[in-house]
């Protein structure tokens, strides 16, 4: 009884504050660049727990933490780190600067926009608004996912009432407010989570009697996979269980963020150039705490295993279920923390999603289609209106799935992250830093991610098999493979296309560049020669 009055203060207080703030930053909205960059005027604190709450949502703490825990145990830290160094302090430090430089030069507003005025294709900023839109919806529907089993430990409500609670108010704080309340809320969301990650992570390790007893108990656990089969100790090894499996876990994690366009969306709107330097310390040492945190929490999933809140499915561990059996036993205090936690995740990962999608439909396909530019006010009624349509979509797949339990919607969860980053990382950090990147070689990108991801899908789903197929069988062996692969791929593939296809014309190439530099003359007095 305590934990669900705990639980219930600590939700209704969390709501409106999201609701005010959200009301609060009406005054910056009255604009679409207000509305979608905040008028590019954010500051780093802000900016920086923007990005790391898009980042790391519910998924994370659920369902990777579980999954991924289960499977590596301490190995899988790694990946926490991988998402600090690789996913946010080397995705600030190479993209940063010359996102907000370049993006403003041009005067683009959302990734497809960018693509559309770097390479002069209205096509291409089409095909690249598809790719978003055919892709983010899954991946936002997938927020969702876990949310049900935690809230059971607290709540004995049906899952489809915390989707449709959940959509509600994060749409109507992005629909009053723009993204200036996204980053607010994210800001705040983001220290709840900061916080409930360190207070968790205490709890269970003293739920096992301490950290050297919770990882002497995990050390005593048998392996079972073929990897490093009869290795004693796999569980709190430095490498884990499975090595090549972990491998591809950090690089699709990390490497990812580079090309997704809510993530990437983030560094549009920073204030100025000492933001971004202040953003980047902050935005890694958030990912150290907060992803760092999580895996490093769920890498104890094992010492649970005999526990009667594990579920099951068709003989195999639900991975969602891992997270939340760890919890069960947990105080009620704690579990009231974990779900305002979770939630806030969720949210602001929502958020962010369902105003990059909007705002690309909106500004990438719809404005362009009509015949007459339809005027600020117009444009903004059409992106809140998106906001919500896109919020409505997402919650109706989340309960259908749920329900029904499809199948192909579950499969296009798991490949989305891929297909983003696999079509968008390559020709975005081409087109930002070399002169000669064709339009051709994008078109090549864009269809490689994408086809090699729907391929995947297919597999997945047993339309077809390339089990037996040296290379083929091992690339596409799940979506963590393929999407590494897609990645990579696009690396290659633009700059050998550029290299053999029509390049643009030398004078716009170099227009578009002289936002990265100026000259400045310099009055000084000679100096003596020998």
């Amino acid at each position: 009884m305590l934990t669900k009055v705990l639980t219930a203060v600590l939700l209704v207080v969390f709501f409106a504050v999201m609701i005010g703030i959200g009301l609060y930053c009406r005054r910056h909205s009255t604009d679409v660049n207000g509305f979608v960059l905040g008028g590019r005027s954010v500051g780093p604190w802000l900016t920086a727990f923007a990005f790391g709450t898009s980042y790391f949502s519910a998924v994370v703490f659920v369902g990777y933490a579980g999954q991924f825990g289960w499977n590596f145990g301490l190995a899988s830290t790694w990946i926490g780190l991988g998402n600090a160094f690789i996913g946010s302090l080397l995705a600030w430090v190479v993209l940063g600067r010359r996102t907000r430089v370049m993006t403003q030069h041009i005067g683009s507003k959302t990734m497809p926009d960018f693509f559309g005025k770097r390479f002069e294709s209205q096509g291409l900023k089409v095909v690249a608004s598809a790719i978003v839109f055919i892709f983010l919806i899954p991946y936002t529907a997938s927020l969702y996912n876990g949310l049900s089993s935690l809230f059971n430990i607290a709540f004995d409500i049906p899952y489809w009432v915390v989707i449709v609670v959940m959509a509600l108010l994060t749409g109507l704080y992005v629909i009053f407010g723009g993204y200036m309340a996204t980053a607010i809320n994210d800001f705040i969301q983001g220290i709840i989570m900061l916080i409930g990650i360190v207070v968790v992570i205490a709890s269970v390790l003293a739920d096992n009697g301490g950290l050297i007893n919770a990882m002497t108990e995990l050390s005593k656990i048998p392996n079972e996979y073929a990897a490093t089969e009869g290795m004693q100790g796999a569980f709190t090894s430095f490498l884990g269980t499975q090595p090549t499996f972990l491998f591809f876990v950090v690089m699709l994690t990390s490497l990812g963020t580079w090309g997704l366009p809510q993530m990437v969306g983030k560094f549009y709107s920073i204030k100025n150039e000492d933001a971004i330097k202040k953003g980047t310390v902050i935005s890694t040492v958030f990912a150290i705490v907060v992803s760092g945190g999580c895996y490093f929490l769920g890498s104890f999933a094992r010492l649970y295993a005999d526990s009667p809140a594990l579920k099951f499915a068709g003989g195999k561990l639900v991975f969602d279920s891992v997270v939340p059996a760890m919890l069960s036993t947990l105080p009620g205090v704690v579990i009231a923390v974990v779900m305002v936690l979770v939630l806030s995740a969720s949210m602001s990962t929502l958020s962010s999603l369902v105003l990059t999608s909007s705002s690309t439909l909106t500004l990438d396909l719809i404005v362009p289609a009509m015949k007459k530019d339809p005027g600020e006010k117009k444009k903004l009624l059409i992106l809140r209106v998106f906001v919500m349509v896109f919020i409505v979509i997402s919650a109706v797949i989340a309960i259908l799935k749920d329900t029904f339990n499809f199948s192909a919607i579950a499969q296009m969860m798991g490949v989305s992250w891929g297909a983003l980053a696999g079509a968008f990382l390559a020709p975005f950090l081409y087109g930002l830093y070399w002169k000669k990147t064709t339009k051709a070689s994008v078109v090549v990108s864009f269809i490689f991610g994408s086809v090699l991801m729907i391929c995947q899908m297919l597999i997945s789903m047993g339309a077809f098999s390339v089990a037996d197929i040296p290379v083929l069988g091992f690339v596409f062996t799940n979506s963590l493979y393929s999407g590494v692969f897609a990645m990579v791929g696009g690396l290659i593939i633009v700059p050998v296309v550029s290299l053999l296809t029509p390049k643009m014309k030398k004078e716009r190439v170099d227009e578009m560049f002289s936002c990265y530099g100026t000259d400045v003359t310099v009055k000084t007095t000679k100096s003596l020669g020998n």
